[in-house]
């Protein structure tokens, strides 16, 4: 990976050349197929998992497939949530990378996280207001987002 420079910072001198192409050829690379594997793994397991616990909703409890996705999103939350709080999560994300981040599993744990961060600021000003800070972005975009297309629905499909 060779560093790109900006043309108004003065060029690097031969020692700082020789230098930045040491670190690059010494620098461990990442093992992407091994990372993209591991994540598509795991990714698919968060899935069967959810399509598992929806299966026994609608079964056990006589739900229709729509009714049924709520909870089973729920549990799956409740499960991230938990193995978070016992410090269990960050462990598996380790190597599931991008397979337990990206999906509502890694939506739980950053709200978990950050709630146990601040956790001793107490209830108040601690949990119930840092909580949010890394999700708080999410949960806005995800409204507005929500908003705007159910306003276009309205407006065109009706």
């Amino acid at each position: 990976m060779t560093q790109e420079r900006d043309p108004k910072k003065k060029p690097l001198s031969v020692d700082q050349k020789r230098y930045a192409e040491m670190v690059d050829k010494l620098s461990p690379k990442p093992p992407y197929l091994r990372n993209a594997a591991l994540a598509f793994l795991f990714g698919g397991l968060v899935s069967v998992i959810g399509q598992l616990l929806t299966d026994f909703y609608r079964l056990v409890f006589n739900m229709s497939l729509q009714e049924a996705g709520s909870p089973a999103s729920a549990t799956v939350i409740f499960i991230a949530s938990l193995l978070t709080g016992l410090g269990v999560f960050d462990k598996i994300a380790r190597y599931a990378g991008a397979g337990l981040s990206v999906p509502v599993t890694g939506f739980a744990n950053s709200m978990v996280s950050s709630a146990l961060e601040f956790k001793r600021e107490g209830l108040v000003l601690g949990v119930g207001s840092k909580m949010f800070i890394l999700a708080g972005s999410v949960i806005t975009f995800g409204v507005v987002t929500a908003f705007i297309i159910g306003l276009i629905y309205a407006i065109f499909v009706y």
